[in-house]
């Protein structure tokens, strides 16, 4: 037998020594070649064959495949942030608008109050409820504004009432009839107010309408006589034009 190979009939087992050392020389026996071991070599002169090439191919595919995948992946990345931003921006536009028009609807209990406090009417637990209202309006940023000699903007103040007087150099807030509100940096509503202006701008006011008044009197202006009335009396006066062309027509 060779190698130890037993073979019986056709359809018998077949017995293959695959033992590394040889039984009787005790040597090392060498592996067999493997099939496909050359797979990638012709077997003339050893050159590559197609197989790297197609390897290469395939990678190149693969590489531009997953190149894709990852700008499509930073893409959809991109828009959710982008829309994550724009959600986050419009819930607080909605929270502003919300607390805005709460506050709105407050004004009025705010003026009752300050009335109220101004005629000292606030006691006892109708002091507290008001106390907690200013409160949490002013922790959601509703801030009052207006102060007696404050100097009068029209952007925040709205003028109800105008005088005169002494001893201010511009339009000044004299009284505050209404108090205003503002929101962080939004003006909800103007401080209603009384204005005074100097005086000497009063006394100026009249000099200067009587030079601009067409009403003096000129040697050109017309008066009573040449209009043909007499002062003393409703009935026209003749002029001498008037008798000359009477006389011509007696004549």
């Amino acid at each position: 037998m060779t190698d130890r190979e037993t073979e019986f009939e056709a359809d018998g087992p077949v017995v293959r020594d695959k033992r590394r050392i040889d039984p009787d020389t005790f040597e090392v026996r060498q592996a067999p070649s493997a099939p496909g071991a050359s797979a990638g070599r012709s077997p003339a002169d050893g050159t590559p064959t197609a197989e790297p090439a197609a390897g290469a191919a395939e990678v190149s595919r693969l590489q531009q495949a997953l190149a894709e995948r990852t700008a499509d992946l930073q893409r959809l990345q991109a828009e959710y942030v982008n829309y994550k931003r724009r959600v986050d921006r419009d819930r607080d536009v909605s929270r502003a608008a919300g607390v805005e028009g709460v506050l709105r609807d407050l004004l009025s209990v705010l003026d009752d109050l300050r009335s109220a406090r101004l005629h000292e009417e606030l006691s006892a637990g109708f002091k507290a409820v008001a106390e907690e209202i200013e409160r949490v309006t002013t922790k959601y940023g509703l801030e009052p504004f207006g102060e007696k000699g404050d100097a009068f903007d029209p952007h925040i103040h709205e003028a109800l009432l105008h005088a005169h007087a002494d001893g201010i150099e511009g339009p000044t807030c004299v009284e505050i009839l209404q108090p205003g509100y503002r929101l962080k940096d939004k003006v909800i509503r103007p401080a209603r107010v009384a204005v005074a202006e100097p005086s000497g701008v009063a006394a100026a006011e009249p000099s200067s309408a009587e030079e601009a008044s067409p009403l003096s009197a000129s040697p050109g202006s017309g008066t009573a006589d040449e209009a043909g009335t007499d002062p003393g009396s409703t009935e026209p006066v003749s002029s001498g034009s008037e008798e000359v062309t009477s006389d011509e027509q007696t004549s």
